[in-house]
Order: structure tokens, then C-alpha cells, then sequence
């Protein structure tokens, strides 16, 4: 089981008279793995019953991801992990009272609206495991006073608003980064506590607007399969392809954002421009460009629209045909080929490790598509290629999923 697909924290409550020898209670977590050899996924759960002072062991020596899951949980729940190299809050305040989704907390009593900034901490703690079983905190700094570091966001162009970054750099290369990433958590889990299911389907289509269509195709299926409730094979058709528009849509923004990134402005406007024509069908059968609402529980809102079939049959042709151009311009152009070569390259080994799915997956060799996975839709019964580099050679993940996009 070499792929952590998840590890969630979980508040099971107190023990009761009532409970039967299998009710597991307590604070702790549950582990999503997978093998990528086999495909074989299991489900695996731990507790700790002590309340004041809960502690499970860290998984941060098998698994590179858990290093980000353990602090979430950490800041959410308060478990401490044993082991773990930084066990500070990942997404809340450092001056945050409590821990919101534990069931014993009540998060608005102990923590006002503040107007003050937040202390940058320029240490972390590091929990080790004595070898007479006793535990020991041990202070780590950050950042040396002989380090040059350079704060990255949030308010700045490359982060969209979303992220902060405190990097540590030698020239032009990053030696060291420190993540913030409390400015992209909006509390949906916890909003999530006091919603019926219908009306959490709202919250998914913000979650990852360039997604919308798949986050809130993935809970209905959720919620369909834990009902019972079968969903008409047209239905299945209908979200396979919105599925589809959608991420050919967020490849085209990302491309364009890119672009801008380094300054390709033209590279920009051609993404945007034949994004738009994605919107536009959108906009005719669900009603909404960015956000969609479109999935319910059970089917979808309305039918396609009666262009519908007609305006993506002239877009896939459209696309091929000019996609040629995005090439010409900007992944064939020199610059572009020479900033991006050799950066950031990602072994397929780290790549699972850190649960690099998607195209950054792939281009690190790992098949790893969940449509070709684990198929949901009708992703069983269409015939498509999964692209991933299978021979390993010295490209950044970024760069190599453009050159398997261009190769389709």
C-alpha cells in the first residue's frame, strides 16, 4: 500500500453504556491507501480515548503527503502525532483557541473576530519519541539569520490569492519553503455539520471552481451509493461529458495562467478565448459560466439544451484543429522550453509519496488517472487513452504533462 489517498481525522465521541464491543470511539483517524501495483485499496482506522492529551503515532516516515494530512488534523482536532518533523497548525490562526471540528469544542465562544495580524512564528515544534517510551518537544527554527527569505503572497499575481509562501532562496533557487495555507480553507466541514445533503451540493461547486462539475459530481455519487439510489444511464452520459468540458476548460486556464506567469500574454488570450466557448455551453444548459449547479442527487437539474450536442460536436473539431498554435507559441517556444527543462522534476517514487496525482502524476511516470482507476460515469464504457510519460527523462512535471497534452 504505497499511495495515501487520505488520512482524515475523526471525532467518534465519549463512550457510552449503550455501545457494543465494535463501536469505535475517541479521536482519531482514518487511512485511505492503494496500491499502485495492484490497484488493491483498503480502509484502515486508529483512536486514542484520551481527550486531554490525544496521541497516535506519525506515518510522515512512510508516506511525505501525511507531513501536510497530520497538521490538518493536528489544527482541526488536536491530535499530536509522535514523530512528526513540524507539528504546527496548518490552516487556523497560530493563536487559535481550541480545535472547531471536535465535537466538545465550540469555536465561536473562544475566538472573536480579530483585527490584528498574526504573529509570524519563525519556529516549530518537533515531537520525539524517547527510547524509554517517554515524549520529547523539540524546538526547530525555521529560518537561520544567515538565510535570505523572501515572503511570497498572498496578494500577489503567481499565488491568485490562495496561498503564502515564505521561501529561503540562494540566487534564483528556492533551498527552502514554508507553506501557509489558511488562506484557502473557507470551513466547509464544519458549515457541513448543520446542512441536510442537498444543500451541501452548493458548497462543492466552490471548493475548486475550474471543478465544479467533478466535486459535485463526486458527491452525489456519494450520496447516491449510501441511498441506494441508481442513476439513469443518460444522466451518467450527461455528467461523464460535462466532466470532460470541464477539465479541458481548467487545462485551457491554467495554460493561460501560465503563460501570463512568464509573461506570454498572446499564449493568455488564446486560452481564454476558446475557454470561453466551454463557458458559453455551459451557460446555455445550467445556467452558470463558473459555478454550475447543475448535479443533484439522483440526476441533474435539466436536460442539455437543445444546442447542446450540436455546439460541442463543432468545439472538439475546433480545438484540434487550432491546438496546434498553443504549441507554436509558447510550449515550442525557446524561452519557454529553456525556463521550464530541468525544474522542479518530481521522481515517481516522490510523486506517490506525496500523492502527486493528475497530470503531475503522470508525468512522473505514474499511472495514476482515476477515470482509467477506479471508473465512475461512463469512463468504463468509452474508449480513451490514459498519457503518461513511461519512459523517465530529465523534463519538470509542468513540462512534461504540456508535451503529453500536445502529443494527444
Amino acid at each position: 500500500m504505497d499511495f495515501l489517498v487520505s488520512l482524515t481525522g475523526m471525532d467518534w465521541g465519549t463512550a457510552d453504556e449503550k455501545d457494543t464491543p465494535e463501536t469505535l470511539r475517541g479521536l482519531g483517524v482514518v487511512y485511505h491507501l492503494e496500491s499502485t501495483a495492484t490497484g488493491e485499496r483498503t480502509a484502515i482506522s486508529t483512536a486514542t480515548l484520551d481527550r486531554e492529551k490525544p496521541e497516535l503515532p506519525s506515518v510522515t516516515d512512510l508516506w511525505k503527503i501525511a507531513d501536510f494530512y497530520e497538521r490538518e488534523v493536528f489544527d482541526f482536532y488536536g491530535i499530536v502525532f509522535i514523530g512528526h518533523p513540524d507539528m504546527r497548525r496548518l490552516y487556523l490562526r497560530n493563536d487559535w483557541v481550541g480545535y472547531p471540528m471536535r465535537k466538545d469544542n465550540d469555536p465561536e465562544k473562544d475566538n472573536p473576530l480579530r483585527m490584528d495580524n498574526e504573529v509570524v512564528e519563525d519556529t516549530t515544534t518537533e515531537i520525539e519519541l524517547n527510547s524509554d517510551g517517554t515524549i520529547k518537544d523539540k524546538s526547530v527554527l525555521l529560518f537561520g539569520e544567515e538565510e535570505y527569505v523572501v515572503n511570497i503572497g498572498p496578494q500577489h499575481p503567481a499565488t491568485h490569492g490562495v496561498m503564502r509562501f515564505r521561501v529561503s532562496l540562494e540566487g534564483e533557487t528556492i533551498r527552502k519553503i514554508d507553506a501557509n495555507c489558511g488562506y484557502i480553507h473557507r470551513g466547509i466541514e464544519k458549515m457541513n455539520e448543520s446542512l441536510t445533503y442537498p444543500q451541501t451540493l452548493a458548497l462543492t461547486d466552490r471548493l475548486d471552481y475550474l471543478g465544479a462539475h467533478q466535486n459535485r459530481h463526486a458527491l452525489c455519487m456519494c450520496i447516491e451509493n449510501a441511498m441506494g439510489v441508481e442513476v439513469s444511464e443518460r444522466v451518467q452520459y450527461i455528467r461523464t461529458i460535462m466532466d470532460e468540458l470541464q477539465r479541458i476548460d481548467s487545462h485551457l486556464l491554467y495554460y493561460a495562467c501560465l503563460a501570463m506567469d512568464m509573461g506570454a500574454l498572446t499564449a493568455f488570450f488564446y486560452g481564454f478565448r476558446d475557454r470561453e466557448r466551454i463557458l458559453d455551453i455551459f451557460e446555455e444548459t445550467t445556467g452558470g459560466r463558473l459555478i454550475q449547479n447543475y448535479n443533484t442527487i439522483g440526476g441533474v437539474q435539466a436536460d442539455i439544451h437543445p444546442n447542446f450536442v450540436k455546439r460541442v460536436k463543432e468545439f472538439i473539431p475546433y480545438l484540434r484543429g487550432i491546438i496546434h498554435e498553443y504549441h507554436d507559441i509558447f510550449t515550442g517556444n525557446i524561452i519557454t522550453q529553456t525556463r521550464l527543462k530541468g525544474v522542479g522534476i518530481i521522481s515517481r517514487e516522490d510523486a506517490i509519496s506525496f500523492g502527486c496525482t493528475g497530470g503531475t502524476g503522470r508525468a512522473s511516470g505514474w499511472s495514476c488517472d482515476v477515470r482509467k482507476r477506479i471508473p465512475y460515469g461512463v469512463y468504463d464504457k468509452v474508449d480513451f487513452k490514459e498519457i503518461f510519460i513511461q519512459k523517465v527523462i530529465h523534463l519538470p512535471a509542468i513540462w512534461s504533462a504540456w508535451t503529453r497534452l500536445w502529443k494527444v
